[in-house]
């Protein structure tokens, strides 16, 4: 049902303390450090390219970042008229900005706030996720 064959893997780490212990190993198997791209508590990492497609985070325990991706992925398991609209969504983003990450992320902003309102988030973590999304 994705809109494209990419998964997104979060690695969880305790604490940010953790994260110069985490990066040797993982660039000894080829991952290349990307920085948070302006998500707080969540790291990224350009894959290997001997690797299928997907995209890797580091993030923190109990962060907003990682309670945002496991909120949606567990709604979206629950709500499959929901999946399908989120999976055209992605698919129509894809299509319209297909080398622009920050439009299509932009783009599925709306969409992903509505579910997280569901899922019980507070205002203020909502306004933290939106200001994230528009950068």
């Amino acid at each position: 049902m994705a809109a494209k064959p990419i998964i997104d893997v979060d690695l969880v780490i305790a604490s940010r303390t953790n994260l110069p212990s985490i990066l040797p190993g993982l660039g000894r198997l080829g991952y290349q450090h990307r920085g948070d791209l302006g998500v707080e508590d969540r790291e990224a990492f350009r894959v290997p390219e001997n690797q299928p497609a997907h995209h890797l985070y580091v993030c923190v325990q109990n962060s907003l970042a990682l309670k945002n991706h496991i909120a949606v992925r567990d709604y979206l398991r629950t709500h499959l008229s929901e999946a399908m609209a989120y999976s055209t969504l992605k698919k129509a983003l894809a299509k319209r900005f297909p080398n622009e990450r920050e439009r299509y992320g932009q783009g599925k902003t709306h969409f992903i706030l509505s579910i997280l309102k569901r899922c019980d988030f507070s205002q203020r973590e909502l306004d933290a996720i939106k200001r994230t999304n528009q950068i």
